[in-house]
């Protein structure tokens, strides 16, 4: 799944080369997000060993660029986080437990078609917060996805994935916020609140796992699934995104709505439900068409 979101402008006319380097590196980014279902179907552990261990790899990995960015102040930075940057971590525990979480109590498609509702509950958070004006274009593609929403997770009630969906709905509204929250505490620092982030969440889950079980190839799985969500797909996408437009980064990541589901079919024989695939069509048809939208009208 997604990391860390940015919420910023890209230049309003990037050159045609740093347009194409964007355009690829948000792609990689998307690519690198859709193995999430694919390492968690991968794993042998238990749900909470799997939670704790790609929180730890993740942070660990994302700690030599917090030492080469703040070096001998980074201690400061994390003391002086105060309560906004402690209501971030939290945001951030809740996105990290309940995404793996999701992932292995439902069906890969369930949670990426209900995740790709993020950029308009982020819409609906900057409103509330911050009083950012909500056009009706806007509202009528909510609605929609919000219907999709309910379409996908009415047709798990029967199935005993509930629990699944309503993990990766907490996921997905924590996300949401960690996008907004910090335009609210603009000093922020993104970097250490995910780092951060991953520490807590280890720290809470590792009580309740099961290292000495844990298979070597587990324990490179784990690592792997921490190094690419959190290293190599957030700072990948972050460099991306800056160098085209908003709506171009929304329209390519929506491609792992596809991709997330696809890699554990062929892998795993993984077949999406009836609902998974109304409901997902009705989203992804609903994005494509706001984020194609956006794209005219600059």
């Amino acid at each position: 799944m997604s990391g860390p979101g940015v919420v910023g402008e890209a230049p309003a006319a990037p050159r045609f080369s740093d347009r194409a380097r964007g355009i690829a590196m948000v792609l990689a980014a998307t690519i690198a997000w859709s193995f999430s279902g694919l390492y968690t179907r991968s794993l042998g552990t238990d749900i909470y060993s799997a939670i704790a261990f790609r929180c730890f790899f993740g942070a660990t990995f994302l700690l030599p660029a917090f030492l080469w960015i703040h070096g001998r102040s980074g201690l400061r930075r994390v003391t002086e986080m105060g309560w906004p940057g402690v209501v971030v971590v939290a945001l951030q525990v809740v996105t990290m437990a309940a995404t793996v979480g999701a992932l292995y109590l439902t069906s890969v498609a369930n949670v990426t078609v209900i995740y790709s509702s993020s950029p308009f509950l982020a819409g609906a958070f900057a409103w509330w917060l911050l009083g950012e004006r909500v056009n009706g274009r806007t509202l009528l593609a909510s609605a929609i996805v919000l219907l999709g929403v309910l379409v996908v997770v009415s047709g798990s009630a029967g199935e005993g994935r509930l629990v699944g969906d309503l993990l990766a709905l907490a996921m997905t509204v924590a996300f949401a916020a960690v996008i907004v929250v910090p335009r609210v505490w603009p000093h922020i620092d993104i970097l250490t609140v995910s780092m951060m982030g991953g520490y807590a969440t280890f720290a809470l889950f590792l009580p309740f796992a099961s290292p000495a079980s844990i298979e070597m190839r587990d324990w490179l799985l784990l690592a792997a699934f921490g190094f690419t969500n959190f290293v190599i797909a957030y700072f990948i996408f972050l460099k991306g995104s800056r160098l085209i437009p908003a709506a171009e980064s929304g329209l390519i990541i929506t491609l792992e709505i596809v991709l997330a589901p696809l890699w554990v079919w062929i892998a795993f024989g993984e077949v999406p439900g009836v609902s998974s695939f109304l409901g997902g069509a009705l989203i992804f048809g609903t994005i494509v068409w706001h984020l194609l939208s956006s794209l005219r009208r600059r």
